[in-house]
Order: structure tokens, then C-alpha cells, then sequence
């Protein structure tokens, strides 16, 4: 009789308790630069300005409401406008994200980041990183410095995704603008306003005052059950893959330079259904022929490619990227060669992932 007063007196007490008083997830802030670490000259510069400026523990401070949603500590990883991250900072950021969350006390973590090619190494992560645990990509349009800057609200929403516990199994998210994305999917598609990323697929779900809400999962193969390690790349490059952009009136001479620039694949973002104009295909059949993989994603920026429509693929050998844009069809191309030069091979994989 004694103990269950005592565990309703217990209960009692914990039922009066601000929340703060209980165990907060721990959360790591990842920077690595971008407009959401930008500056303006003043106020009104809201799309001139210089990124990659502002520290992370600036970041955090300027912020000072995401220490109640979490434990929140920061990593300073990289300093830099996203456009000119290469593999080696990709590679970086993968590997540290993945020692962190292979720390049991580390629940999740945030990468702040330019939005330029933040759809880029979001889809990298959730192909490499083998882990559960939430991981949020955010960024900004405009910088801290100005007038309505987003920054403050997308990194207090991110932290908070990072530390819920709903949020785990998710894959590798981006939270830009209220919305949580799925990173195989989104992209950016305004260079301007701050609703600059979408999906044709929808958003996974929103975030409001700090709480997730979910409408959706990701059908495809990621993160804890993708084949592919960041463990088990070597050095800090990946084999060389390229795009070349369809248009009217086409010349052969991009891809044959790309190939004797030592590309193993090149990505050929045709019009419509991924098409090929018919005087660009011997070009690309010589190429297949010669070790090179074609692979055939589109500029259009919804719908995906179908097989063996407007060219026969499986005649020429050629791979098709699904509803992969040309550069996250990039990206997986370059990892796919890590394993094997088979087409057959590597379109499955584009179907899986």
C-alpha cells in the first residue's frame, strides 16, 4: 500500500513539473556555412549579400529559445557558399555526421547549410549515412542580417525535428519553410522567395510552434537500409560523373569532353522523357560502348523518366534515373560506380533508391 501511494505521490509531483525539468534529447548543429550564416551590407539586402560569414555559436545564440527544446551544442564543420562544396567537403560532412551519430548520447543532429546545393548533399547523406537517427538540413533565403530573415525560424524548427523522437526512421530531412521534406525529392525551385523548396511527391509533414505533424514516408531504400557506407569509401573523391543539358540544335562535343576528362558516366538531362535527339545518339552509344554509362534523366523538373520510351534502352545499355533530377542522379551514379560498371546493375538501383 505503501509504495503505490508513494508511486501516485511520484506521478502527482512529475504531473506538476514544467517540462524543462526532464531529460532533453541531445542535438548537434552542423554548420557548414551558407546564407544562413550570410550578411548584408544593411537590412534591406535580402538576395545581395555575402554568405558564410556568420560562426555557429553565433548561429545558436541569436536563437537562444532552441536550448529548451533540446541539449544544443555546435560543430563548426565547414565554412563555405554551398556552390562550391566538391566531393571532398561532401565526403567530410558525411563522415563527421556519421561519427557523431554513432555517439549514444547524440539523438540527432542539424546541418545549417547554403541552399544552392543543399537537395545535393541531403540525398548524399541519406545514401551513406547508416543511422536511425533524425537528420535535418536547413538553410535560408535570406540572411540573419535581414528584414524578416527566415534563418531563425527554419534552424528553431530544424532543432526541434532533430529532437523528436517521431522524427526517427525518417530518413534524412530538409526543413525549409514550415515544411519537412524528404531529401531524395525535394529541390529547389525559386531563387528567391522563401517557399524555395518543394516536392512533386509532397511533403513528409510540417512543423508548427516546434511539433512535427506527418502525412507521408518514403518508399524508396535510405540511410540504415541503403547498401551504400561513407565507412567504406575511400580517399575524398568519387568517380568523376557529369551532366549535359538537352536543348534544341546539339552538338556531341560536351560529352565526348567529358570523356576524355576521365568521366565515368554522364548524365544526359534530355527534354521531356529524358529524349535524345536523334543525331546525339551515336555519340552516346560510342561512349556506352567504350566503358562510359549513360545515364538518362530530364530538365523537367516533375514526373519521371520510363524505360525504354522515346530511345530503347535496353538495346544501346543505357540507364534510366526514375524521378531523380540530373543532379542527385549524379550523385547516385557516382556511388553506383563505386560497385559496379553492370547497367543492369545500376538501374536497379536507380529504381531502388
Amino acid at each position: 500500500m505503501m509504495k503505490k501511494s508513494l508511486s501516485i505521490l511520484a506521478l502527482s509531483i512529475g504531473l506538476l513539473l514544467p517540462l524543462s525539468t526532464f531529460a532533453k534529447n541531445n542535438v548537434v548543429v552542423v554548420a557548414t556555412g551558407g546564407t544562413i550564416a550570410g550578411a548584408g551590407a544593411n537590412s534591406t539586402n535580402s538576395a545581395t549579400y555575402t554568405a558564410a560569414k556568420v560562426p555557429v555559436d553565433d548561429l545558436l545564440n541569436a536563437v537562444p529559445q532552441i536550448q529548451n527544446l533540446a541539449n544544443v551544442t555546435g560543430v563548426q564543420a565547414l565554412q563555405i557558399a554551398s556552390e562550391s562544396i566538391t566531393d571532398k567537403e561532401l565526403i567530410s560532412i558525411a563522415r563527421q555526421i556519421n561519427d557523431l551519430l554513432k555517439k549514444p548520447d547524440i539523438n540527432g543532429v542539424v546541418i545549417t547549410h547554403g541552399t544552392d546545393t543543399l537537395e545535393e548533399t541531403a540525398f548524399f547523406l541519406s545514401l551513406v549515412v547508416k543511422s536511425n537517427k533524425p537528420i535535418v538540413l536547413v538553410g535560408s533565403m535570406r540572411p540573419p542580417s535581414a528584414l524578416s530573415a527566415d534563418g531563425p525560424l527554419n534552424l528553431y524548427s530544424a532543432v526541434a525535428l532533430a529532437a523528436s523522437d517521431s522524427a526517427k526512421g525518417k530518413g534524412v530531412m530538409v526543413l525549409m519553410n514550415d515544411s519537412i521534406f524528404a531529401a531524395r525529392d525535394v529541390s529547389k525551385t525559386i531563387n528567391i522567395h522563401t517557399n524555395a523548396f518543394v516536392s512533386q511527391w509532397g511533403a513528409l509533414g510540417m512543423m508548427v510552434e516546434g511539433k512535427p505533424y506527418w502525412f507521408r514516408n518514403v518508399a524508396k531504400r535510405f540511410n540504415a537500409a541503403s547498401e551504400f557506407n561513407i565507412e567504406e569509401i575511400k580517399g575524398d573523391s568519387l568517380p568523376l560523373v557529369q551532366i549535359v543539358y538537352g536543348s534544341g540544335n546539339m552538338v556531341p562535343d560536351a560529352y565526348e569532353a567529358y570523356a576524355k576528362a576521365g568521366a565515368k558516366a554522364i548524365i544526359h538531362a534530355g527534354t521531356g522523357n529524358g529524349s535524345v535527339a536523334k543525331y546525339i545518339v551515336p555519340t552516346l552509344t560510342k561512349l556506352q560502348n567504350d566503358g562510359v554509362q549513360i545515364i538518362r534523366s530530364s530538365r523537367v523538373p516533375h514526373g519521371f523518366i520510363l524505360r525504354n520510351a522515346e530511345q530503347p534502352d535496353d538495346k544501346y545499355g543505357w540507364v534510366v534515373a526514375h524521378d531523380l533530377n540530373p543532379q542527385k542522379a549524379k550523385l547516385l551514379a557516382a556511388l553506383a560506380l563505386t560497385k559496379t560498371k553492370d547497367p543492369a546493375e545500376i538501374q536497379r538501383m536507380f529504381w531502388e533508391y
